[in-house]
């Protein structure tokens, strides 16, 4: 019989929130200061960032393999180690990519950045799925809502004092300069990660201690196999889908905000990265909400969680259309506030999400929930990668085909993604319904009766 730990305290969801806050310092450092150098101080197409950051993305489709393997293995910390190892690598390269392109030119320098960002993209799959697993598999039930906000707020802060402080630290901006403060940042975070997660899983038990072969657990599925029974639950199913549509709008805006700033306001690099800080911390108020309203009573939670859900996609869509207005009138003096509205309805609705998403792959314990988090994290991976490149895409597209102003050409994409964000809203009201869990309970008992 096999010795289950404590569910993890308050101190342990706060050490897991510090993994994330190392991983997301590294990664919003390619999305916000490496994507707006390559687009203005190297003057290169924004589809070209796009396709870094989507390739990322695209690595990230071993999520559900990386989850099925610290499923099997029991052990989640080796993985959280050694993808923040990855992770940290590329982060460096992706830095040392922009030197590359103007020391040695665009073909060395595109080289160096794929290997970085596949490098990123396999870090990130591999410490963030078993992170996730670990935590949704260790903190009980009750807590799982407030624990999924404080730990995707706790990674929010780094996205703010990240993009804060690089932010001052890189003007005047130059590709040494880049290149120092990323390897700091990289190194600090992996060193982080490191310490966090470290003895937070009890130790492996010795070979001694282990069951004999009559008393052991049966052999768990193959890859396949447990990948065919996790996605036919229809639970598991329709949440996927409602992540995909919700982060590829979350996504399409993602990449384009901060050259926004500086191809039609003429910001310069700080104060661009200071604007990510700024919707970075209207993310970060959002996810408070929601963990404030996860605290309420059990029977409103949910009702409650999926409100604040569609509302997030709601407001989100609106602020976006915000921004497109701005660039048109060339108003510049409310473009932070927008930013921080977007952030704000981001940060409502991912949390609300979140919540979901720990709710349903901790509960039967850690024996699916790497694999249900890895496919759930595939579905945002895809999302991800197709709407960074499908934003910047249609940047590039907006000012070719129809010799659009710079202005025109981002309130095109602005005006798609607010109705991508409406569709998101749409699929939200019906994910946990309680009327459709009930209707599916009521068809299955029929059916065992019929049966």
């Amino acid at each position: 019989m096999r010795d289950d730990p404590p569910p993890l305290g308050w101190l342990g969801i706060l050490r897991l929130g510090l993994v994330q806050t190392a991983l997301g310092a590294v990664v919003v450092l390619t999305t916000s200061a490496i994507n707006r150098v390559m687009v203005v101080e190297l003057a290169l197409a924004a589809t070209v960032p796009g396709l870094l950051v989507g390739l990322h993305y695209a690595m990230q489709v071993v999520r559900p393999r990386m989850g099925h393997g610290s499923d099997v293995g029991g052990r989640r910390t080796p993985w959280i180690i050694g993808g923040a190892a990855a992770l940290a690598l590329g982060g460096i390269g992706a830095a040392a990519s922009v030197a590359t392109m103007e020391a040695a030119g665009l073909v060395p320098g595109l080289a160096v950045a794929v290997a970085a960002f596949l490098l990123i993209g396999a870090g990130v799959a591999s410490a963030g799925t078993p992170l996730l697993a670990l935590l949704a598999s260790r903190v009980a039930p009750e807590r799982r809502a407030a624990a999924a906000s404080i730990v995707w707020i706790m990674m929010i802060a780094g996205f703010v004092v990240t993009t804060a402080v690089a932010g001052r630290l890189l003007d005047p901006y130059s590709p040494a300069r880049l290149l120092a403060i990323s390897a700091g940042v990289c190194g600090l975070a992996f060193l982080l990660a490191s310490v966090a997660v470290w003895g937070v899983e009890p130790p492996r038990r010795p070979e001694s201690a282990k069951p004999t072969a009559a008393a052991a657990q049966p052999e768990k599925p193959a890859f396949r196999d447990a990948l065919r029974q996790v996605w036919a639950e229809p639970d598991a199913r329709r949440f996927a889908v409602f992540v995909f549509v919700s982060m590829l709008a979350y996504s399409a805006q993602d990449l384009i905000v901060e050259p926004f700033g500086g191809a039609v306001f003429g910001l310069s690099l700080g104060e661009t990265t200071r604007l990510a800080s700024v919707q970075h911390a209207g993310v970060l108020l959002g996810m408070v909400a929601v963990a404030l309203a996860g605290s309420m009573r059990a029977s409103d939670r949910g009702a409650r969680l999926r409100r604040l859900t569609v509302g997030g996609c709601v407001g989100a869509a609106v602020a976006v259309l915000g921004l497109a207005a701005l660039g048109l009138a060339s108003e510049t003096r409310p473009l932070f506030a927008a930013c921080f509205a977007v952030g704000l309805g981001d940060g409502v609705f991912a949390a609300g999400a979140i919540a979901s998403m720990m709710h349903l792959a901790g509960r039967d314990g850690q024996e699916r929930s790497g694999l249900r988090m890895g496919v759930w994290g595939a579905a945002q991976a895809i999302a991800f990668g197709l709407g960074g490149l499908a934003g910047t895409a249609a940047v590039d597209a907006a000012r070719f085909a129809f010799g659009a102003p710079l202005a025109t050409a981002y309130a095109l994409v602005f005006a798609a993604d607010a109705l991508l964000f409406l569709w998101a809203a749409a699929l939200a009201v019906r994910v946990g319904r309680p009327g459709m869990a009930q209707a599916r309970g009521a068809s299955a008992h029929l059916g065992a009766r019929l049966a």
